[in-house]
């Protein structure tokens, strides 16, 4: 419930904690009428301010759920909370404008020409020649084949985010000069406007650099940009950012940027005290804490974020398909969402897709296509799988219970409340839920370890572009499943979605692709939730902005 916008410059999805999706992550000016996800998928407020509207000078503190020990945006454990400090230190190449059109920084970039060559689509990118890394290596076209041979999976010694795109990379090479660069793809690609949105410094490269050397160490010697770190204190939950002094471009408006970590309740408070200066207010008592509330603005618009269960095919007790598939079909979608919305004058119906957003063109609901809310249903599938109810409605076999351990990361209220009502309706069908709640700072521990039988996260997209990662998303060699149930035999049907020429083409092999996903009982999407924080009157670039990427040095506090 942090006030973070999760979108980045890196367009991978990203896994982030529900204290962070369920309470918004920034947001539109709230009429106090009843809003629809429909009126408000178009909707945008962040104070938009041109770069000469917006002061010189003063801070901007906002809090996260943790500071991530994996601080590289394209490691395959990485996190939301990852991509959001990386975008503060690192080179952004490509944004978007909040209607999805892209955005090329000059810079970076000084001209970018798409054209076919021999049925493949091919691309030129022209670099700035002042761009250069903190360390002086030049960003020229060596950058782009770094970050192009790091993450085109190619090679099994690099964990990788995802290789969505880079995948369908047959050549970098160097055009008229070092400052330009050629990518040829293999075919068309509909999509490479979200590639090379970052890039990765090819001191790096090396798998073991790339793999470990960012983990609890940022190196900002290798990124470029308005701002560097200038403190990183990971123990104490500090991250804070000041002018880079070696930076080409347009200097930053703000002073500092401060990140700290913080346990949901105590990011109210400090905003409250004037400790922070934008927070997420996306449940009932946490909206009605700071409603109306003198030099406070409230703002609310649509997000990029679809909220899911994870279920843990690799442990014990879930590894039967068909105990995975029971306890879906025992989740009401619908009441997840009443949960959820319950005082935000706001409604909307469950989200059936985690490749598309229910406002994106060609969004189907591919979950309601494999599971519907049965309990019936769910008890049968319990008994044909050998699960019967003992004496205390508790399913057995083989003399263990079927118990799931679910795991809250944080005290949001909205995530307790989630947790309770689904224990309630799993109770129903003979399934006893084992709720432990542990501090927001262990997000990644839990995640990345895999310390749970059921999870309930959000996944946060990174571009206009869905189908572009849906092999992030649900190909069996993904590292960014948790649920460990992604099919081989689905893996030739999902890649083939980003092969095909038109996006309608896609959009209806990518249907089938998710639904086949589905069929594996490993995620379940429930709602795609809405965008609400209390920010303090006059932080400009800064809300609901749908696809729009404000550039550090354009946030900051208007004249």
């Amino acid at each position: 419930m942090h006030g973070l916008k999760t979108t980045a410059a890196s367009a991978a999805i990203a896994v982030v904690s529900m204290a962070l999706v369920a309470c918004g992550n920034s947001g539109a000016t709230d009429t106090g009428s009843t809003e629809t996800a429909q009126s408000l998928a178009d909707k945008t407020a962040y104070n938009p301010q041109q770069y000469n509207n917006i002061k010189d000078g003063g801070t901007l503190t906002t809090a996260l759920d943790e500071i991530p020990p994996q601080l590289n945006v394209f490691h395959g454990p990485e996190t939301a909370y990852t991509q959001i400090l990386w975008n503060w230190y690192n080179p952004i190449l490509i944004t978007f404008t909040a209607d999805g059109e892209a955005q090329y920084n000059p810079d970076y970039l000084t001209n970018v020409k798409q054209e076919m060559a021999g049925g493949n689509t091919r691309i030129t990118y022209t670099m700035n020649p002042k761009a250069v890394y903190n360390d002086g290596t030049p960003i020229d076209w060596t950058a782009l084949e770094a970050t192009w041979k790091a993450n085109d999976g190619k090679d099994p010694a690099y964990v990788v985010n995802s290789s969505d795109g880079y995948d369908r990379i047959t050549s970098v090479t160097q055009g008229l000069d070092s400052h330009q660069a050629v990518v040829t793809f293999n075919g068309i690609d509909l999509w490479w406007q979200g590639l090379f949105n970052t890039l990765l410094n090819p001191k790096a490269l090396a798998p073991e650099v790339f793999n470990k050397g960012y983990i609890n160490n940022p190196h900002t010697e290798w990124g470029a940009g308005p701002y560097v770190i200038s403190k990183f204190d990971r123990q104490n939950g500090i991250v804070t950012f000041e002018r880079n002094p070696k930076w080409w471009g347009r200097k930053g408006k703000l002073d500092s940027r401060t990140f700290l970590a913080m346990e949901d309740s105590a990011s109210l408070n400090a905003f409250k005290n004037g400790q922070l200066d934008a927070v997420g207010v996306g449940s009932r008592d946490r909206l009605a804490q700071v409603t109306g509330q003198p030099g406070v603005q409230i703002r609310k618009g649509p997000s990029l974020d679809i909220s899911v269960f994870v279920l843990n095919g690799g442990s014990p007790i879930l590894s039967d398909p068909r105990a995975r598939k029971a306890i879906f079909e025992g989740i009401d979608r619908n009441q997840i969402a009443r949960l959820t919305f319950q005082g935000l004058n706001y409604s909307a119906d469950p989200a059936g897709s985690m490749v598309l957003l229910p406002f994106q063109k060609g969004y189907q609901d591919d979950f309601g296509k494999v599971i519907q809310y049965s309990p019936n249903q769910a008890r049968m599938d319990l008994d044909a799988a050998g699960w019967t109810a003992g004496t205390d409605g508790t399913r057995a076999k083989g003399g263990k219970q079927l118990q799931v351990k679910y795991v809250i990361t944080g005290d949001d209220s909205v995530s307790k409340a989630v947790a309770s009502g689904t224990g309630a309706m799993l109770k129903d069908i003979g399934v006893k839920l084992d709720i432990q709640q542990v501090p927001a700072s262990n997000f990644s521990k839990v995640i990345d370890g895999k310390q749970f039988d059921m999870f309930y996260a959000g996944i946060a997209q990174g571009s206009p572009f869905g189908l572009a990662t849906i092999c992030q998303l649900f190909c069996s060699q993904s590292q960014f499943s948790r649920s460990g149930v992604n099919d081989p035999k689905n893996d030739t049907l999902i890649k083939s979605v980003n092969t095909l020429p038109t996006p309608q083409e896609q959009y209806a092999k990518g249907t089938e692709a998710e639904v086949a996903a589905f069929s594996t009982y490993g995620v379940m999407p429930t709602i795609n939730p809405p965008d609400i924080a209390a920010v303090k009157a006059g932080l400009a670039n800064y809300g609901a902005d749908r696809y729009f990427d404000a550039l550090p040095e354009t946030i900051g506090w208007q004249k």
